[in-house]
């Protein structure tokens, strides 16, 4: 694995209209990997944007083992960025991917740990003198990182793409609250009120063992500490929110949230986007083949939007 490993870093591959290489980040307790993508035919120095992936085994190009298969849809991003002349990074979050080192171990990991490495990429980022100008982009949960990384790591300039405007507790109850009959349902709440307390809890019934499971607790309780609306409103630099009107996952009252605590950032409603950023406006059977279909691409609007706020002096 180490091999492979230290093989994969020393490999350089060509993307369209793109030099890419494999690069790495020290963090507390290990390293994380992770590709870099830089416009060719570029003079002098470029904007570079870190982007950073949702929850879950989700990976650095948007795919997860949960899914019905890849869809690349941060991959596509960052090649259209390189089109646009703009550089990318998109890292595998501890104990995903290349990152999945036996130091890291689900029992351990925290909301924080993965805000930390965040902050560390932006500072070696911010230090490279090829950059004009560092942005942070984060997708889903990756959202709720970049709005924390962002003034940590300081950043030029903060996006959240498809994220939360209500702290992790809330989103909850509301999406449980029509899918589990009434004695589930206060069983949840209890496990979720001792959470919220910074508590454990050894009796998790066995339906909600996939919400609840022992060794997710710990991170679930660190995510309860932060209020996405909390930490866009303490962003100081632009902030860009992007959203589809398609997303199933996460609604258009989610960025509205996140506005309604941030009036001066730019929010961007994209008609007819999905959670994984691609157009499929009201076609169900579009919507359900997007989840594992790397052949549809992101969003024109999408791409439209974020490469001019990056540009934006």
């Amino acid at each position: 694995m180490r091999f492979k490993v230290l093989l994969s870093l020393l490999m350089l591959s060509l993307s369209a209209g793109a030099a890419q290489r494999l690069v790495s980040q020290d963090v507390a307790g290990g390293a994380v990997y992770g590709s870099e993508l830089t416009p060719d035919g570029v003079t002098g120095k470029v904007p570079v944007v870190l982007l950073h992936s949702g929850s879950g085994p989700t990976d650095r190009d948007g795919n997860s083992p949960l899914l019905p298969g890849p869809n690349d849809s941060l991959r596509m991003v960052a090649e259209a960025l390189a089109r646009r002349g703009i550089a990318s990074v998109r890292y595998d979050k501890r104990g995903i991917g290349a990152s999945a080192l036996p130091v890291w171990k689900e029992n351990e990991l925290r909301l924080d740990d993965y805000i930390n490495d965040a902050s560390a990429w932006l500072q070696k980022l911010r230090a490279d003198p090829r950059f004009s100008r560092v942005v942070m982009a984060g997708h889903s949960e990756g959202a709720q990182i970049a709005a924390e990384a962002c003034k940590q790591g300081g950043a030029d300039a903060c996006v959240l793409i498809a994220g939360a405007g209500h702290p992790l507790d809330e989103i909850l109850r509301d999406q449980l609250k029509t899918r589990l009959p009434p004695p589930l349902l206060a069983q949840s709440e209890r496990v979720l009120a001792s959470l919220k307390a910074g508590d454990t809890v050894d009796n998790v019934p066995q339906p909600l063992m996939t919400l609840y499971h022992p060794t997710v607790q710990p991170y679930l309780i660190s995510s309860l500490k932060h209020d996405p609306r909390t930490a866009i409103a303490a962003l100081a630099m632009p902030v860009l929110i992007l959203q589809g009107t398609s997303d199933i996952q996460v609604q258009k009252s989610e960025a509205e949230a996140l506005s309604a605590a941030a009036p001066k950032a730019k929010l961007v409603l994209v008609d007819g986007m999905n959670h994984l950023l691609k157009m499929v406006g009201d076609d169900e059977a579009l919507q359900q083949k997007s989840y594992g279909n790397p052949e549809l691409p992101v969003s024109p609007q999408l791409i439209d939007a974020l490469s001019e706020f990056v540009k934006k002096p």
